[in-house]
């Protein structure tokens, strides 16, 4: 967490590892020499006047509140303090209960004891994300196509007939006399009937491709400089 967003935090929850409340940030303790902050003074109702002190490295910004990676009862048992400043016994304290490896430099040259940096190195996290990569319609129109069809008709047609008849018939039978008949024929009557014929569909196939994501992460490095016997 940046130094100006420390600043900032002023009166904001402080939440332990659980995240149960522990107290509110109050103060702000910064080392002597480079200025970086050290430790982070809580202030809470069922503590009363005793100031609690937790690493400024050790916290971590949730939402509008700050957590530590501590139980609320431990850092109820940290070494009280009842100044402005630390003392470098009290300091020396504070990184031994907190496992810090040891560091004090309240009051004394905060080259006095052990100390230490710790390296970070930035990971690369890949995951995917479903987006609209295309569209596909189905549309259906309606076209108008010429059909001739072959239908055979039958039609009735008149025909005279004669046959010679030799037979003596009365006066009576001489005079006019009409026949009528009746021609019948077929014709084409017309009819159209819609049919289904074919169901067309669409369907999804899912295909997998690989792809080599890059990019750059940033690492930490640590180098000695100086006296010292190589570990």
């Amino acid at each position: 967490m940046q130094m100006d967003q420390l600043q900032e935090l002023q009166g904001a929850p402080v939440l332990d590892s659980s995240g149960d409340q522990i107290g509110k940030v109050e103060e702000i303790y910064y080392d002597t020499e480079d200025g970086r902050p050290e430790w982070i003074g809580l202030g809470t109702g069922f503590f009363g006047t005793k100031r609690v002190l937790v690493p400024a490295q050790s916290v971590q910004l949730q939402g509008e509140a700050v957590q530590v990676p501590y139980e609320k009862d431990h850092v109820k048992g940290a070494p009280d303090i009842d100044g402005d400043a630390i003392p470098y016994e009290t300091e020396s304290e504070l990184y031994t209960y907190y496992g810090l490896g040891g560091r004090g430099g309240g009051e004394m040259p905060s080259g006095e004891g052990n100390q230490s940096v710790t390296r970070h190195e930035e990971e690369l996290a890949v995951g995917k994300q479903e987006v609209e990569t295309g569209r596909a319609q189905l549309r259906k129109w309606v076209e108008t196509e010429p059909v001739a069809m072959d239908v055979e008709l039958r039609q009735e047609t008149a025909r005279v007939t004669r046959e010679p008849v030799d037979e003596p018939v009365s006066d009576a039978a001489i005079g006019e006399e009409a026949v009528d008949v009746t021609l019948r024929g077929e014709r084409p009557v017309v009819q159209k009937q819609t049919v289904a014929k074919e169901r067309v569909g669409l369907e999804t196939d899912v295909d997998t491709d690989r792809m080599t994501v890059e990019d750059e992460v940033r690492k930490e490095r640590v180098e000695v400089e100086g006296d010292v016997d190589a570990a």
